[in-house]
């Protein structure tokens, strides 16, 4: 991801890259550029409705509770803005803010927004709502980023100045890209609705403006057309929740809906031989098996013989075929994707039955293991059972738990799995060391237990400037994590979904690991 800016004289480094600071100038009157109204627009018309795998929840709807997933982010795109965040061919690119600046020191983030942004109630976005917007988080990785930042300055109505007790490479990649920090809210409403009636009507600055929401039905948004960058094309998106798979692809067969999010397996290859239907594969989230029960010395988990008994019992090749159609990425690497910055390539997965066998019978356990509760999210239950049709045959029973995915994040973050096992996910934006501190070093917001050797490295790495010696620590990091099988990694997965004949521009892919429909003012209709 985008590292820190750190001045140098006339020049601003960018990671290891130094630029001249007018081609900076240059970046920035490109981008107020783009932000300026199109001549002779078309007035938004039309409507999309796209189904989706899960049931929506209230909390997705508020940038302060992104959980570590990418699943609020389908949502966030479209009600909300952020003061930088991930578009399409950049890893970090201005939103909100037009420019932002580091003094050579590194010590402090200096943000500029753009003139004349209104949120959706028509009331001004300014440097106050940014600074309440980082306060009020309480997501994923809050305490950690705030723990970091020594104060906030708003000088003036269109600049804040965020002053870091030290320096931070990492600053810019959870503040624009990790977390929800970045994302700006209304300070006044929100005060006057509280949190809960935020949720309930929630008002952002981005290009939807929130219409309604029917629990389990769906989300509709309406096109806000005083949106910076440009007016949305598609008057009304709606969100429909249709958690079941064949009944989402029958919906996308009868024209009910434009598009569905996640189909697999023989639906995928009948939506294949379907005339007018096109099917989108994005490598998005790396999924992994994970032992909570590792730190408990009487667990049978707290053999490493029998962790790697359980990752050597996974057929990945063949489930990879049967549900994805061999489009998943078997990377081995468990949390970290292969477009993440400081990402470390470990040696190939190996599927052997028989020297899972061996090694729990060499644990003391020739008959196998009752492992109790695998936990999933419902959306993937058939990942889940494949997985766990492999763990049975091996020795390692297991029962399938699928529980909806708001309240399985909920509880696997809320530390409830601390028994059998955890299918889990995440194709949260971020790099390698976000990644880590969610789900791997002491206090992540996901990690049930630690070990001293990773969490000593991890402060390490956060403060180290040189970007060499940093990914080499972030490497240890990864193979530590490997070596000790902290989780048994199954694949990068590959999201397949399937578009109708009405879409034209459907963005899906446009961002790396990114599976929605994302940046939403960029989504066409075909005419007629």
């Amino acid at each position: 991801m985008d590292s820190p800016l750190a001045s140098r004289g006339d020049r601003v480094r960018i990671g290891d890259t130094a630029i001249a600071r007018r081609d900076i100038l240059a970046i920035t009157a490109l981008s107020l550029a783009t932000g300026l109204p199109r001549l002779a627009q078309a007035s938004p018309h039309g409507q999309l409705t796209w189904a989706v795998h899960i049931s929506l929840a209230p909390t997705w709807f508020d940038p302060a509770e992104t959980s570590g997933i990418i699943t609020p982010y389908m949502m966030l795109y479209a009600l909300h803005d952020a003061m930088a965040k991930p578009m399409p061919g950049r890893l970090l690119a201005p939103s909100l803010a037009e420019s932002w600046e580091a003094p050579e020191d590194g010590l402090s983030y200096e943000f500029a927004l753009r003139p004349d942004l209104r949120f959706h109630n028509g009331e001004a976005v300014t440097a106050e709502d940014v600074r309440f917007s980082f306060e009020r988080y309480r997501g994923a990785s809050s305490a950690p980023m705030k723990e970091r930042v020594a104060a906030i300055e708003t000088p003036d109505a269109r600049h804040v100045r965020f002053k870091l007790k030290e320096p931070w490479p990492d600053f810019l990649t959870f503040y624009g890209s990790a977390t929800g920090a970045g994302w700006v809210v209304p300070k006044k409403y929100l005060e006057k609705v509280g949190d809960e009636g935020f949720k309930k009507a929630p008002i952002g600055a981005g290009p939807y403006k929130f219409v309604s929401f029917t629990p389990g039905v769906e989300l509709v948004m309406e096109a806000f057309e005083g949106y910076w960058r440009k007016p949305p094309s598609i008057r009304r998106i709606v969100m429909r929740s249709i958690p079941d798979e064949s009944t989402r692809l029958a919906a996308l067969k009868r024209g009910e809906v434009d598009g569905i999010y996640w189909v697999s397996g023989e639906l995928a290859e009948e939506l294949q031989r379907t005339p007018g239907l096109a099917l989108k594969a994005v490598n998005t989230a790396p999924f992994w098996v994970y032992f909570p029960e590792q730190w408990d010395p009487k667990s049978p988990w707290h053999d490493m013989r029998v962790r790697r008994a359980a990752t050597l019992a996974i057929d990945r090749k063949s489930i990879n075929q049967a549900i994805t159609f061999g489009y998943s990425m078997l990377t081995n690497n468990a949390f970290v994707p292969p477009h993440f910055d400081f990402y470390w390539q470990p040696p190939e997965p190996v599927y052997d039955i028989g020297e899972a066998r061996r090694l729990l019978a060499e644990a003391g356990h020739p008959s196998g293991i009752d492992g109790g509760a695998f936990y999933c999210d419902a959306a993937f239950s058939n990942v889940g059972e494949a997985v766990v049709n492999n763990l049975r045959e091996t020795g390692i029973r297991v029962n399938l738990r699928p529980i909806e995915r708001a309240a399985f994040f909920k509880s696997y973050s809320e530390k409830k799995y601390d028994k059998g096992l955890i299918m889990g996910g995440s194709a949260a934006f971020g790099n390698a060391a976000t990644r880590l501190e969610a789900f791997v070093v002491k206090g992540g917001a996901y990690a049930y237990g630690s070990y001293s050797d990773i969490d000593e490295l991890f402060p390490q790495q956060a403060v180290e400037l040189d970007h060499k010696k940093r990914e080499a620590i972030l490497h240890k990091m990864q193979q530590l994590v490997h070596e000790k099988v902290i989780a048994a990694p199954i694949w990068q997965l590959a999201a397949l979904a399937g578009v109708g004949p009405r879409v034209g521009e459907a963005t899906i892919g446009s961002m790396g690991g990114y599976p929605w429909l994302s940046p939403y003012e960029d989504l066409t209709l075909k005419a007629g």
